[in-house]
């Protein structure tokens, strides 16, 4: 195990990591911005160290800052969270070249995957089933105007960099479409430094499932199950459960068995995330892969009883993977909330201010992972995540009425900020919610969006997931 990790990145993840890190008896350096001085991580990591202003381009995404900071405080290893660096090849490259472990996939594997179309090409030579479209990027509005037509509308434009909900243009008619091509392109360029893009047959009553997966250097992987995203603003989620509601045992056991297939295929190392979409008649779709930690990733350790930034760190230092897929177990269910600082009566606009207010909730099976704490101040510079809140419980309905209980416990307040709690009540009230039958067009719907698609229509009942060998009796109870 590595003796000091350095953890490259803020907020509550970086609060994350650096537990665990503590737990596992290795020491802990952060780097922080100008913004982030006072911050939690700061104050609990065993060395922190400034590289740069609140611009996320000048500190947080300052790659020769952070590895000169590595080097300062003799780490052998990066962490980089989610978001920032973490999915950038050239960063984890560099890295290697000073001698530094990235904690993640190797620099090769990590840039054919960031690069979606890639990601599409690779997984289709595995095997795995991808939306109608292309595969390669698309190099002219004409290409994709005929692509649009072989495949009939709604169809998605994507950056082929693109990433966290951004550089994506549903278009639903053929007279939208040159003009969406064209501003996804220069969107791509102006995000991603890249504006290659590609086009697919857009799903409209569409299941965002992923699955978890974790692969070691020495070949070995396993999958954690799955879990659903699709309550989803502007493609970026608000409400994660494990496992995926209301779809056949058969059809998710397929969906986890073929990611992880797919992983090992394309040399996949650490901890990943395989998304798919999975239409009305229960044909599933592969998406994209992330190659880092996801912000939903406790709904995956409640349900299993696994760390998954243990494993992380465990796989980045050699160790061969200690699970085997017959000794993962799948526990009752888990639900995750983002709590963010964004009024959604305004279109979910960020709202950064003052906590002059900040309580979280306690109490049974009841975890939130967050930085914040009454005073802090919620600056414009970055993400507006503020909390997550996760429950668990031994199915889905209780986990539901325990989020509720969660929420109404939460106590967050400051001059002019709003948070996204409200909203996600609205959707736990939902009745199509509630049964689980709901799609990627539930938030659209909720807000009145016009031609957002109606609650997803029954399915088979699903049946009873099959009990594997043991894992530990319990998840992860600890509530702070």
């Amino acid at each position: 195990m590595f003796e000091t990790v350095l953890i490259a990145n803020r907020g509550e993840i970086a609060l994350r990591v650096l537990r665990a890190c503590r737990e596992l008896g290795v020491r802990t350096a952060v780097v922080y911005s100008a913004a982030d001085a006072d911050s939690a991580a700061v104050r609990h990591a065993d060395q922190a160290i400034r590289i740069g202003p609140a611009s996320s381009r000048r500190s947080y995404l300052n790659a020769a800052a952070i590895v000169e900071a590595a080097r300062q405080v003799g780490a052998q290893a990066v962490h980089p969270g989610y978001g920032f660096l973490s999915e950038d090849a050239d960063f984890a490259e560099i890295c290697a070249d000073n001698g530094l472990t990235f904690i993640g996939p190797p620099p090769a594997v990590m840039a054919a995957l960031a690069d979606k179309s890639s990601a599409r090409a690779l997984m289709s030579r595995a095997g795995l089933p991808l939306s109608p479209g292309s595969v390669a990027p698309v190099p002219t509005a004409a290409a994709a105007a005929e692509i649009a037509e072989a495949v009939g509308y709604p169809v998605i434009v994507k950056a082929a960099a693109g990433g966290g909900g951004r550089g994506m243009t549903v278009v639903r008619t053929p007279g939208e479409l040159r003009r969406a091509y064209t501003r996804t392109r220069a969107a791509a360029q102006a995000a991603f430094g890249d504006d290659r893009v590609y086009v697919e047959r857009y799903l409209t009553e569409a299941r965002h499932v992923e699955v978890q997966v974790l692969c070691d250097s020495h070949g070995n992987g396993v999958h954690l199950g799955t879990r659903d995203c699709s309550v989803q603003r502007r493609h970026q989620k608000l409400i994660e459960e494990a496992p995926a509601p209301a779809l056949p045992a058969a059809v998710l056991d397929t969906i986890a068995e073929t990611a992880l297939r797919g992983a090992l295929e394309v040399g996949f190392v650490g901890a990943g995330t395989l998304e798919f979409l999975v239409d009305a008649e229960e044909q599933f779709h592969f998406l994209e892969i992330n190659c880092r930690i996801q912000v939903e990733h406790p709904v995956t350790e409640m349900v299993t009883g696994i760390d998954l930034v243990h494993e992380q760190l465990h796989i980045a230092a050699g160790v061969p993977l200690r699970w085997r897929q017959e000794e993962i177990r799948l526990r009752g269910v888990a639900v995750e909330c983002r709590v963010n600082t964004e009024d959604p009566g305004r279109g979910f606009v960020p709202t950064p201010g003052r906590l002059d207010r900040f309580t979280p909730p306690g109490g049974p099976f009841t975890r939130v992972d967050t930085h914040a704490s009454a005073g802090y101040v919620i600056g414009p510079w970055y993400d507006s995540l503020l909390a997550k809140v996760i429950v668990w419980a031994p199915d889905r309905e209780l986990a539901l009425n325990r989020l509720e209980r969660a929420l109404d416990e939460f106590d967050v307040a400051g001059p002019g900020m709003h948070t996204t709690i409200p909203f996600v009540r609205r959707v736990l009230d939902d009745a199509a919610f509630r049964k689980g039958r709901y799609t990627t067009g539930l938030v659209d719907r909720l807000l009145g969006v016009p031609g957002a698609a109606p609650a997803q229509r029954p399915t088979a009942t699903p049946a009873p997931r099959p009990a594997s060998a043991a894992t530990p009796d319990v998840p992860n109870r600890r509530t702070r």
